[in-house]
């Protein structure tokens, strides 16, 4: 497989001044397989420790962090010498070592010399536990599902993606119609690594769709392990509230689609659970499209979309042919898949967030900043060519600049730019 943060691992890994790596990411989308990879691609010698299955090490800093010890200790675990300039260090499930966050400080302060790679199930919500963690002494790095690029990269179409991504148009415009598949098969089997290896070498949608509905157990079921108990059944809403939050036809979060009566504070802590897993992204409202955008969000008011499509899929029990013939009707649901398609892609790049009017006349599905330029996207389907919340944005804030992304071919209007849904990724 062909995972494009491997790049940013290797310019980390020349870094004068590198610090131990910590690689954040949702169960099952490939942190253990990265590190593993990158051992092999970049070091003469990799020594791995699990402290979920290695339980003799979960003690190993409660007394100190004596940098000599530890790696003694590490040694004679694995069998292997470590030396520091060709050996990799990955910690997996660090999570799971008392005072393991913290030890990555004195790996920092004392030991700058080793190569550190760190990772863990849950670690977003481990970190917003650990109040010791050392801030400014680790370098991070968020590893999500496979994006329609790495989809794409993986089938052998690396020439398509250096075209989109050079925007050469005149040569891609003969193969528009392939993309356009490739992306449906996309929206069926998501990037979650064992479902896109498993269609790769099988074509198998079916058993696609098993594996799919297997990692959604397995996220399920860690609700219960590793949330505190008295907010597990409203994580259980949240979640399974999903798919019917995007189907309506505003998607803003309503929380009395939870329960009759459901307030915020009822359900702020279960969605900061859900969104610390890396299991939701959440989209925030803003006032203003002024730069910085994220001083002009409205956090009371946003949208909730799951970590990858194909599981959106899989939870909705959404049909293959549904997805893959374009003539099947989805209703509601074809803009809530398109939407979410996007912001699995945007928020490879950028901060979610979006625009309403205050009289709901309008909406703006996201809007990015580009270092001084604010671009608004409005998200279209299918072959929708109309541009009426883009045309009321314009109006009200003279913005010289818009994208229209759908299922047409890209086209460039005065002020107004079609860019087609599987190009996302150029932005």
């Amino acid at each position: 497989m062909i995972r494009t943060i491997i790049e940013e691992i290797v310019f980390w890994k020349n870094k004068p001044n590198r610090k131990p790596l910590i690689i954040q990411g949702a169960r099952q989308v490939g942190k253990t397989w990265v590190m593993k990879e990158v051992g092999k691609r970049l070091f003469e010698n990799v020594v791995y420790i699990n402290f979920e299955s290695s339980i003799r090490l979960q003690q190993l800093f409660t007394n100190d962090f004596d940098i000599p010890r530890v790696i003694s200790i590490f040694e004679i675990e694995t069998g292997q010498k470590i030396e520091a300039t060709n050996t990799l260090i990955i910690l997996d499930e660090i999570q799971e070592a008392e005072k393991g966050l913290t030890a990555l400080k004195y790996f920092q302060e004392n030991a700058p010399e080793f190569h550190i790679i760190a990772a863990g199930s849950l670690l977003g919500v481990s970190l917003q536990k650990n109040n010791t963690f050392p801030v400014g002494k680790v370098d991070f790095l968020t590893l999500y599902p496979m994006s329609f690029e790495e989809f794409l990269i993986n089938l052998n179409e690396q020439t398509l993606v250096h075209a989109l991504h050079h925007r050469q148009w005149e040569i891609i415009e003969p193969f528009h119609e392939k993309l356009i598949s490739l992306l449906r098969i996309y929206y069926f089997v998501g990037g979650m690594p064992e479902a896109v290896k498993t269609y790769i070498d099988s074509k198998d949608l079916e058993e696609v769709r098993t594996i799919q509905h297997a990692i959604i157990v397995g996220y399920e079921n860690d609700f219960a392990k590793y949330a505190p108990n008295n907010i597990v059944p409203k994580i259980r809403l949240v979640w399974q509230s999903i798919l019917g939050q995007l189907a309506k036809e505003n998607r803003k979060f309503i929380y009395g689609q939870l329960k009759k009566g459901a307030r915020a504070k009822d359900f702020e802590e279960a969605i900061n659970w859900l969104t610390n897993a890396g299991l939701v992204l959440k989209s925030t409202q803003i006032s203003k499209p002024s730069i910085p955008l994220k001083s002009y969000a409205n956090y009371d008011i946003f949208k909730l979309f799951l970590l990858d499509i194909g599981l959106l899929n899989a939870m909705g029990n959404i049909n293959s042919q549904i997805l893959l013939n374009k003539n099947q009707l989805l209703t509601e649901f074809k803009g809530a898949f398109t939407e979410q398609y996007v912001a699995q892609e945007l928020k490879l790049r950028f901060d979610l967030v979006y625009w309403s009017a205050e009289n709901a006349t309008a909406e703006i599905d996201f809007i990015i900043q580009k270092e001084l330029d604010v671009k608004p996207i409005e998200v279209k389907a299918e072959e929708n060519l109309k541009a009426k919340s883009l045309k009321v944005y314009r109006e009200k804030y003279n913005s010289p600049n818009g994208i229209r992304t759908s299922m047409s071919p890209y086209r460039k209007e005065e002020w107004l730019e079609n860019l087609p849904l599987y190009a996302v990724m150029t932005l």
